[in-house]
């Protein structure tokens, strides 16, 4: 079932950038490592066409290290440059500058030959909610230069930011008009990409219990102590709440998450699971596989 998602502020975004693109020498474009695959907005794609660009795979401390070199093999391609970072510990970051001089090495030559003197690369700052583009701006700048926050949707407008032979246009973060892979919409809600508002909580716990039992049942057990029995590939909500509810209700009831009677609490229960989901408390894992191809 598609999922409709389109606030105003990212439609009135993508024509601003669809503008600012002919200013620019390159594109910066952020993927979440967790889900290099459904963190990449198709629109951007279109957008950027051939221009140089540099793809930074953001939160790479998160995710699974093993899918996160074969997600880099796999993004490198002819125009595009790949450099993991993580914006928190700064890890990565010095590799960004000279990505982005060779992204616009071509364009330099041209401008020397006609004799136009060298000038900052202005470089294009895109992608999706929450990927984690302010902090790296921040990092880069070695000061607060743009609006961060642990939700997306904070930055809400273009702006341009001077960082030495660099000048980088912030841009906000831009989700597709819809999402026609109810599985894709999910994992970026796990993410963070989404605001929780968007999907319900309890079938975005339930879609990450059942990954995390296909995938990764060793640190569903380590975390939680519950051993999650063999399971189905995901169709859909519905499915997912019934194989998934008993093991919420086992890890209320070991988290002593309780209401009043000693019920569990799955509300506070979903919604703690996703927080440590999203700040990497329940250990590294990726939710996009190269090895299932493309969705």
């Amino acid at each position: 079932m598609p999922i409709q998602w389109f606030p105003g502020h990212m439609a009135k975004a993508r024509r601003e950038m669809t503008e600012s693109l002919r200013r620019v020498d390159a594109v910066l474009e952020l993927v979440d490592a967790r889900l290099p695959r459904a963190s990449r907005n198709p629109l951007l794609g279109q957008l950027v066409g051939a221009k140089p660009h540099v793809i930074v795979m953001t939160r790479v401390d998160l995710a699974d290290p093993v899918q996160t070199s074969l997600w880099h093999k796999k993004l490198h391609s002819g125009n595009s440059t790949v450099v993991e970072v993580d914006a928190k510990t700064g890890a990565g970051i010095a590799r960004i500058a000279p990505a982005l001089e060779s992204a616009a090495k071509e364009k330099r030559e041209k401008d020397k030959k006609r004799g136009i003197r060298p000038r900052p690369i202005r470089t294009m700052v895109v992608g999706i909610p929450n990927v984690g583009k302010s902090s790296l701006i921040n990092r880069l700048a070695g000061k607060s230069a743009a609006k961060t926050g642990d939700r997306p949707g904070v930055t809400t407008a273009l702006q341009w930011i001077r960082l030495g032979n660099v000048e980088l246009l912030d841009t906000p973060g831009v989700l597709w008009p819809k999402f026609d892979d109810e599985e894709t919409a999910y994992a970026l809600a796990v993410s963070g990409a989404i605001k929780s508002e968007i999907l319900d909580t309890f079938d975005i716990c339930s879609y990450f219990l059942m990954f995390a039992a296909s995938r990764y049942p060793k640190l569903l057990e380590e975390k939680y102590g519950v051993v999650a029995p063999e399971v189905k590939p995901w169709s859909g909500s519905a499915d997912g709440w019934a194989y998934s509810e008993p093991l919420l209700r086992e890890i209320a009831i070991r988290r002593g998450f309780l209401l009043t009677g000693g019920r569990p609490d799955l509300e506070r229960c979903s919604q703690t699971i996703l927080r440590e989901v999203q700040t990497g408390m329940v250990g590294r894992m990726s939710f996009d596989w190269v090895s299932d191809g493309d969705r």
